[in-house]
């Protein structure tokens, strides 16, 4: 199985880990390693693929599996409710896996320097706009100086084109986002390129976070190691995992 390994300076009781799109059994457009239920792939490939994941991370308790809607709810683990309508979640607890799964939208990892809490969450450009990573590391009730996270495979800054309305609803927020843009074609159109990184470190530094790594990664132009559904519209989905042991 091929998996990312996050590069950051976690203490030693955290646990992290990526998936690519190599070493599962989904057959096109879902090759191979998709691990998402709702894309149209057969449900006992993806059950395959992710108790593949499973024994190859040696995961202490088996994943929950998010229903992600683009929004801003944080699920705390251990959950009794039911409800994984969700973009976030949070573990304070040793062996429960936080997990999200993207496909071009930004994955990111959380934890506190003393190893006390771990979080994912699902970062498309509307959940970003909408404060998914601030809920994420207020549910995490720590300071968030003492918080470090890891910006996962999204696509890249050469690759996301939006309209001047996103540019717009992120500049209302701070009007430094606007170096996270840059115009592309014809002007009379008003397409920007949008470095989603960017946008995430600003939103993180603005709530004091300042401990980002990761973020070198493109999901688009990466078709050998990623899903993108901005490229394919068909397709799969990588996962995002962060566990206490």
């Amino acid at each position: 199985m091929n998996l990312i390994q996050p590069y950051w300076p976690t203490p030693a009781n955290v646990r992290s880990a990526q998936t690519t799109r190599l070493g599962g059994v989904s057959l096109p457009p879902f090759s191979s390693l998709n691990l998402g239920t709702h894309v149209g792939d057969s449900f006992a490939n993806v059950e395959a693929n992710r108790a593949q994941l499973a024994a190859c991370l040696k995961l202490p308790t088996p994943p929950l599996w998010l229903e992600q809607v683009h929004g801003t709810r944080v699920l705390t683990l251990p959950d009794e409710s039911g409800n994984l309508i969700a973009d976030a979640v949070v573990s304070h607890t040793p062996g429960q896996v936080c997990t999200i799964m993207t496909a071009d939208c930004l994955p990111v990892l959380f934890c506190d320097t003393a190893g006390t809490v771990v979080a994912a969450a699902h970062a498309g450009w509307r959940g970003l706009a909408a404060g998914v990573l601030e809920a994420t590391l207020e549910s995490m009730k720590v300071d968030p100086a003492t918080v470090m996270v890891w910006l996962g495979p999204a696509i890249g800054p050469s690759a996301f084109e939006v309209g001047g309305e996103v540019r717009s609803e992120f500049m209302e927020y701070s009007p430094q986002a606007a170096y996270a843009f840059v115009a592309h074609g014809d002007p009379n159109y008003d397409k920007w390129l949008a470095d989603i990184y960017q946008l995430a470190r600003l939103r993180l530094k603005a709530v004091g976070v300042t401990q980002c790594y990761g973020g070198d990664f493109c999901t688009y132009t990466d078709s050998k190691h990623f899903f993108s559904y901005r490229r394919d519209q068909v397709t799969g989905r990588q996962a995002s995992l962060i566990w206490l042991e």
